[in-house]
């Protein structure tokens, strides 16, 4: 019998703290991180609304889509992505594709160098150097305008697709060197010295060893200096009119003196962003590496 009884005090004394364990689930900073975690998706769905009722939008029709109070319950279609092709819109995306990844391309290949002679291999006066790439960053474009249309127009260059390539290789140019410079800092001195001591040429050194090290960086790189070049509006408003013409100032055009026309606009704008977003959701890996990057030393 005292067995019995001694047994069954036991297996309440074991038990009692499984029950306190149980109903401390809710602690402090449980209850802290939910609020958290509910506050912070109710700020992404915030920020993302626009977008996905701008989508939502370019499926509407006009009367649709300028009816106040808004209406969720509507007739869809896609008769407004037809219409911006027909009004023309697969030149200007053709040009801002060529524009955008032509100038990334050369941009990186000059960057790519640049930036690692001002930090690995530095050259003489590399700060000098350096604040002369910054400063063409102060001043304004529109405080350039004039002299930049002027010499175009002499040139008989305006409208012309080269000469956007060259004032989007200007435009980041600066702001690559800057960004992988501070990538190459990451690199490690003695896997450079490990290399040149194997033999490695200067080109061997920075292509094979260097680069694939900061790659993550580098394609943070490229594609923010790709969002510049594609998102880029005021040279193209200004010194183009109908053959360099790119996607920003073709996104214009649907608000006239006619109305603004909400629908088509907005598949316009769908697809205007389509391209951005599959490049960050093709480097997002890459990206997220990247940009993390240089933080912590």
């Amino acid at each position: 019998m005292s067995t019995a009884v001694e047994t069954a005090a036991a297996g309440e004394s074991t038990t009692a703290p499984i029950r306190r364990s149980g109903s401390s689930r809710f602690t402090p900073r449980k209850i802290r991180g939910v609020i958290v975690t509910g506050i912070t998706w109710v700020l992404v769905f915030l920020f993302f609304f626009p977008v996905l009722w701008m989508v939502f939008t370019s499926f509407k029709s006009e009367a649709a889509a300028a009816q106040f109070p808004p209406s969720f319950i509507t007739q869809l279609s896609f008769d407004r992505y037809a219409a911006v092709f027909e009004r023309g819109m697969g030149l200007y995306l053709a040009n801002s594709a060529a524009l955008a990844v032509g100038s990334t391309v050369v941009v990186m290949l000059l960057a790519i160098p640049a930036a690692y002679a001002l930090s690995v291999r530095r050259v003489g006066r590399w700060r000098d150097l350096l604040f002369f790439f910054i400063s063409t960053k102060f001043m304004p474009v529109a405080a350039s305008i004039i002299p930049v249309f002027l010499l175009l127009r002499v040139l008989g260059l305006l409208d012309n697709l080269w000469a956007l390539g060259v004032l989007y290789l200007g435009m980041n140019l600066p702001l690559a060197i800057w960004m992988m410079r501070s990538f190459f800092a990451e690199v490690p001195y003695a896997v450079v010295e490990a290399a040149q001591i194997d033999g490695a040429s200067y080109s061997r050194e920075l292509w094979r060893v260097s680069l694939p090290i900061v790659a993550p960086g580098a394609a943070a790189a490229a594609l923010i200096c790709f969002i510049f070049a594609w998102n880029e509006y005021f040279l193209v408003n200004l010194l183009t009119a109908v053959v360099a013409r790119t996607t920003p100032p073709f996104l214009g055009s649907f608000v006239d003196g006619r109305g603004q026309f909400l629908a088509v606009l907005s598949a316009a704008s769908t697809i205007a962003v389509l391209p951005v977003i599959i490049a960050g959701w093709v480097a997002q890996k890459r990206l997220v590496r990247g940009l993390a990057m240089g933080a912590v030393k």
